[in-house]
């Protein structure tokens, strides 16, 4: 089966976990606050690592942040970022972790659903498929938009760059390029 290129192939390391990921999550439309915040947190996470890191670590994020509940994230102290920065199972980096948690607390100050609706609102109308990997864009002016705004409003770890990444993971792009089985 044709998948795009970033996936690789058996025997290379994680191909068998990128390609799930691949045919089953990226690029599907994913809604809803407090799963955006987990592929925020996620993708803040990955800045400057490789994306196979957070899968291969993404359930123990889940499991340490609670399930990436914003209620309760926001609640973390000192004692629970200590506890964090020593969690092999996770990116045990403090800024990125300090940005979840100051996060939770900025989603939990906007009405239900508006991070949905504000991150959707910068979904392009159209989105010209990619012929090959390399011509898949780093940003765009969609995620220099959100990205701007997400940071106007004081949310951290969230640049172009990776706002581009979380367009394209949550289907509000369709970067599969052209002869990947699911390109539409």
């Amino acid at each position: 089966m044709a998948r795009c290129a970033w996936v690789g192939a058996e025997p290379q390391p994680g191909a068998a976990e990128y390609a799930r990921y691949h045919d089953e999550e990226w690029g599907v439309p994913l809604h809803g606050d407090r799963l955006l915040f987990e592929k925020m947190s996620l993708e803040g996470f990955q800045a400057g690592l490789s994306w196979i890191t957070i899968l291969r670590k993404r359930p123990r994020f889940r499991e340490v942040f609670a399930g990436f509940a914003p209620e309760v994230v926001a609640r973390f102290g000192e004692d629970d970022i200590a506890r964090l920065m020593t969690d092999a199972g996770i990116i045990r980096n403090r800024l990125k972790i300090e940005a979840a948690i100051s996060n939770a607390r900025l989603l939990l100050d906007l009405e239900p659903g508006e991070l949905d609706a504000m991150m959707w609102s910068f979904a392009p109308a159209s989105h010209a498929r990619p012929a090959t990997l390399a011509d898949v864009p780093a940003t765009t002016p969609e995620s220099d938009a959100m990205s701007k705004a997400l940071r106007k409003r004081g949310f951290r770890f969230v640049g172009s760059t990776t706002m581009y990444a979380l367009m394209q993971s949550t289907g509000m792009v369709d970067d599969h390029v052209e002869g990947c089985w699911r390109a539409a």
